[in-house]
């Protein structure tokens, strides 16, 4: 990838209720010779350096069974990376116990760094012992400080690793978090045998459904695990490869927010909707929908003490939604998007979501990670205090690795040459009082409405999704982007709750875009289609 600046307009600057100052993100990528292109992996950092360990070395994995996570594509190494002085260093997993390594050259491990240990749960991969993919019943700590040290002189470092066995643990593309003391591992599903996007019996698959809740120390050569009640939801935490992210919450606690995440238990299409969870449980914010930055990407979170708000950036990814030509894009494929985009929950807890003027350089950001500077003032839960960085530039940290697509839509076309992992580094730093274009309020995410439209894209006939708080006509308009109407139709008295209106549009001979807007008494709102001929 050629070098380039990119300088992005961060949000933080009007929100309905309060305004607060303009910054802008400096995007620098870096180079360093010899880091592996990696993705969906795990990481901790001591002294300004990281460790980084399992995830894969390939891109998005191919649909056919025989060919999805083969075991070529598997991080077989344990590397150093020192992003100051750009070098890194790397030792092969071979000289650990085999159940260990297996477990540690998974993809979409559950991790979380607790002081100077690393936990690294589950993950999915292909086992050599189970003879199948699995995924792993583990939970292995890794002594981080040491084991940097130990790869970096070339020595041994079998003995920094420590692994249990619990069937609870066997968790891939959840989130391993704590607030306070408690660890939370949230959401994921356990996935055995090989994947297979037409369901054919080549695996089984299980969501958790839960927040498992433990508390875990390492002592000695064991990990004690002490099991808290779980939560269990079946409808809003069956969700997997999505974005959790730590919180300081309106009431100044510690918490969490998960973001979107796949899949429905209704539709294979991602959540709209967030989970906030404390130390006392779980909520669904009902008045708040996700749009952009669906799949698990770079992020990180930024609390604003003085107007007690909570900014959350996500870069990039994949999404089923995007915005083209300033209207929101519904894309039932979920495509890989270049989307830099914002959520901000104020002090009431209410939630809005930014979509900020410059894009990703790529698609990029899928299976990324956002590392943090050590160097910044933090709150315990890694949230970044913003009112106390007083620099005028402030380097926030640096997406890592991820997936990078030659295209937004390559799932079916996908041979393994259509995307790889990347092993670009990006430091991003805050510019406080840089001239900045304002980023775009999606209006639709605290929209009562919840519109979508399905299948998008289509071959003529959509259904059109939408909620009405009370009894009312609802207009709906189909256009070309040019402005021509298509249907205007009104459609009268319809009963408050969830309604699905469906339509037909003359199919085209070549691919055409057309504009669905659904007007009600208090709302307006348009989403753009794609009409296949």
């Amino acid at each position: 990838m050629d070098r380039f600046l990119l300088f992005i307009s961060l949000l933080l600057s009007q929100f309905s209720f309060a305004q607060i100052e303009n910054y802008s993100l400096k995007i620098e990528p870096i180079e360093i010779p010899g880091v592996l292109g990696l993705q969906s992996f795990a990481f901790a950092q001591h002294s300004g350096k990281w460790l980084i360990v399992g995830g894969r070395l390939d891109g998005l994995h191919r649909r056919q069974p025989w060919a999805t996570f083969d075991s070529a594509g598997n991080n077989i190494s344990i590397s150093v990376i020192d992003p100051i002085l750009q070098q890194v260093w790397s030792a092969p997993l071979t000289s650990l116990p085999i159940n260990i390594r297996e477990q540690l050259s998974s993809t979409n491990p559950n991790f979380f760094q607790d002081g100077n240990t690393l936990y690294y749960m589950g993950g999915y991969g292909y086992s050599s012992t189970a003879g199948d993919h699995i995924t792993y019943n583990k939970l292995t700590a890794i002594d981080v400080q040491e084991t940097i040290n130990a790869i970096i002189s070339g020595t041994a470092f079998e003995n920094y690793f420590t692994q249990i066995t619990d069937e609870d643990f066997a968790v891939s593309g959840g989130h391993l978090e704590k607030i306070y003391s408690t660890f939370y591992l949230v959401g994921g599903h356990r996935f055995e045998g090989r994947y297979n996007p037409m369901n054919n019996p080549t695996f089984t698959q299980v969501y958790t459904n839960q927040i498992r809740k433990f508390n875990l120390q390492k002592s000695g050569n064991t990990i004690l695990v002490e099991k808290l009640p779980y939560l269990t939801d079946a409808e809003n935490l069956h969700r997997r490869d999505y974005n959790v992210s730590e919180q300081i919450l309106p009431n100044g606690q510690e918490g969490l927010i998960a973001f979107s995440g796949v899949f429905r238990a209704d539709i294979d299409l991602p959540y709209l909707n967030c989970v906030s969870i404390d130390s006392t449980g779980y909520t669904v914010n009902p008045n708040f929908s996700q749009y952009y930055n669906h799949y698990h990407c770079a992020n990180l979170g930024i609390y604003d003490s003085l107007r007690n708000q909570m900014h959350t950036f996500f870069f990039g990814g994949i999404a089923q939604y995007y915005d083209s030509i300033g209207i929101l894009t519904q894309n039932n494929n979920v495509p890989f998007v270049k989307t830099i985009a914002r959520v901000t929950v104020d002090s009431t807890g209410n939630m809005a979501e930014y979509k900020l003027p410059v894009e990703m350089p790529d698609y990029l950001g899928a299976g990324a990670e956002f590392i943090s500077n050590p160097n910044l003032p933090i709150y315990e839960n890694n949230v970044i205090k913003l009112n106390n960085c007083l620099q005028d530039t402030i380097q926030l940290g640096y997406i890592f690795g991820g997936i990078v697509s030659s295209g937004a839509n390559i799932f079916w076309t996908n041979d393994g040459t259509q995307s790889s992992a990347s092993s670009d580094l990006y430091k991003v730093s805050l510019i406080k009082d840089f001239p900045s274009s304002i980023p775009v309020l999606n209006t639709q995410c605290q929209s009562s409405l919840k519109m979508q439209v399905y299948p998008n894209p289509s071959k003529g006939r959509i259904s059109v999704y939408f909620s009405l708080k009370q009894k009312e006509n609802v207009q709906v308009t189909i256009h070309e982007v040019n402005g021509k109407i298509i249907a205007d139709v009104v459609e009268r008295n319809l009963a408050a709750g969830e309604q699905t209106l469906r339509y037909t549009i003359d199919n085209k001979t070549v691919e055409a875009v057309y504009l669905v807007t659904l007007k009600t008494s208090t709302e307006t709102i348009t989403q753009r289609i794609i009409l296949e001929p």
